[in-house]
């Protein structure tokens, strides 16, 4: 095997954590990030452990992300919050519930397939509890019972929901599933700690890559760092730039195709209780006023909103694709702005008042919710020309160089087993590697020290310092 230099561009959740699992390999691995944190790109909250939230996308694409989740948990345990998700219909919705059974039975068999092969998938709690339905009945005796401080069953987190949800709103039977929570403050605070104990990385943070020229077996990477510009030679480069990647195919003059859509989810604090609430997702249309709403639990009272209507979570003229003459897709200035600088603080109070409204229409007692802090934002790659798209890994379009595109943060790992593969094609890693996991950056690192970083990184982003945690952080056992 021979030593390589490993150019990675862009420290998100796709680029950190391929430096992170290549750099435990023994390779040579320079990170590059713009931002002076790592994962800093899109929000995402949600372990898509059958992608129950998207019912229109096709049954491979669930199994996948099942799979994947699976995966993802395993490699980053710290990270889970473990807490079920609700599935609720509104009366005026299409569809019916009972439309989902037949994606949730499959999905159900395939995650008994997953432990059949090994006992240690069995992290979503048993097969058979993978998901539970609930009659109008059931709701109605469940309003009448205690709320429990940590709820360790299905019917013990349902009380809450019982206890708020308009009942007469809402269609039944209602779904809660075994797909859980994820922080991505304790992503990125983990990420960052295990990264600074392995010598082969470096980690090039404030850090813009301005030009990269191609050579025969190499490549010359111009970057600016604390207002210096250098350059530096690599043998294989990872493009992991998000939604700037087109920037770098534009740079490699590579063939691509691809969108990027700007998505923003808003912060509030519900001052009324400190219940344990599940993840409440309402189904609804995506684009239109009854667009799907999306209620997720953080500590201290907080709730993480998307309405996916223009009004809220999405965008007028947000989603925009590559062109001809460029593989980097133009999202307006004004995104660009919010992005690269600054909210305004008008538009903050505005879109998180509309998605506590968009909420409350279902949870009432949620129109006391107030803003908390600006909103998680970002904007996200889509690679090909289906918005509706949720899982992406990686393509090849050049000699020595990857192009990494993950719509859904559990797909990583996936990708960077395509991404191991070719490297012994290639030579830079032996061959006879097994294709079993490294785990042992976990190994590096201690509950508090993931802690204390990432209250520090919320409270340098802007955000409530208790949102850097989870609610809970054990798996319960669901019957």
């Amino acid at each position: 095997m021979t030593s390589k230099k490993i150019a990675i561009i862009g420290g998100g959740v796709a680029g950190a954590t391929t430096a992170l699992y290549l750099g435990n390999l023994g390779l040579d691995i320079t990170l590059f990030e713009r931002e002076n944190d790592l994962i800093s790109g899109p929000p995402f909250c949600h372990l898509h452990a059958g992608g129950n939230l998207y019912r229109e996308i096709s049954d491979e694409q669930c199994i996948t992300l099942l799979k994947q989740s699976i995966d993802f948990l395993h490699y980053y345990p710290y990270v889970v919050d473990y807490r079920p998700t609700v599935i609720v219909l509104p009366n005026e919705d299409k569809d019916k519930p009972t439309r989902l059974l037949a994606r949730l039975n499959l999905l159900t068999s395939e995650y008994q397939k997953l432990i059949d092969l090994d006992k240690k998938n069995k992290v979503l709690g048993d097969p058979e509890d993978y998901f539970k339905l609930y009659t109008k009945e059931d709701l109605e005796t469940l309003k009448n019972k205690d709320t429990v401080e940590l709820p360790k069953t299905s019917d013990e987190w349902m009380i809450p929901v019982a206890k708020n949800i308009a009942l007469e709103k809402v269609q039944f039977p209602i779904i809660m599933v075994q797909e859980y929570g994820l922080n991505l403050f304790r992503l990125a605070s983990g990420v960052k700690l295990s990264l600074s104990n392995i010598k082969n990385i470096i980690l090039k943070t404030n850090t813009k890559v301005k030009n990269i020229k191609s050579n025969s077996s190499s490549f010359d990477i111009t970057y600016e760092s604390k207002g210096e510009k250098q350059k530096e030679k690599f043998d294989y480069i990872i493009n992991a730039a998000g939604f700037r990647s087109g920037k770098i195919d534009d740079m490699l003059k590579v063939p691509c195709k691809r969108m990027v859509e700007f998505k923003a989810a808003y912060v509030t604090k519900w001052e009324h209780n400190n219940i344990l609430f599940p993840e409440i997702i309402f189904h609804g249309e995506r684009g239109t006023p009854q667009g799907m709403g999306q209620f997720t639990p953080y500590p201290d009272g907080h709730f993480q909103l998307h309405g996916m209507t223009e009004e809220i979570t999405l965008y007028k003229g947000g989603l925009v694709a590559n062109t001809k003459t460029s593989c980097q897709p133009k999202l307006n200035e004004d995104f660009i702005k919010k992005i690269e600088s600054s909210w305004d603080k008008e538009e903050i109070d505005k879109r998180t008042k509309r998605a506590i409204k968009h909420i409350a229409k279902y949870i009432p007692s949620f129109a006391n919710a107030n803003v908390a802090s600006k909103p998680l934002f970002g904007a996200q790659q889509i690679p090909g020309k289906d918005p509706t798209l949720r899982v992406g890994e990686v393509s090849f379009p050049n000699k020595n160089y990857a192009r990494c595109e993950i719509v859904k943060v559990s797909s990583t790992l996936s990708m960077i087993d395509t991404i191991v593969k070719e490297f012994k094609k290639l030579g830079f890693l032996d061959s006879g590697l097994q294709n079993t996991r490294d785990l042992s950056h976990l190994n590096m690192l201690d509950e508090q020290s993931i802690v204390n970083n990432a209250k520090e990184i919320a409270k340098q982003k802007g955000y409530p310092t208790s949102i850097s945690n989870r609610n809970i952080a054990i798996i319960h056992n669901a019957k």
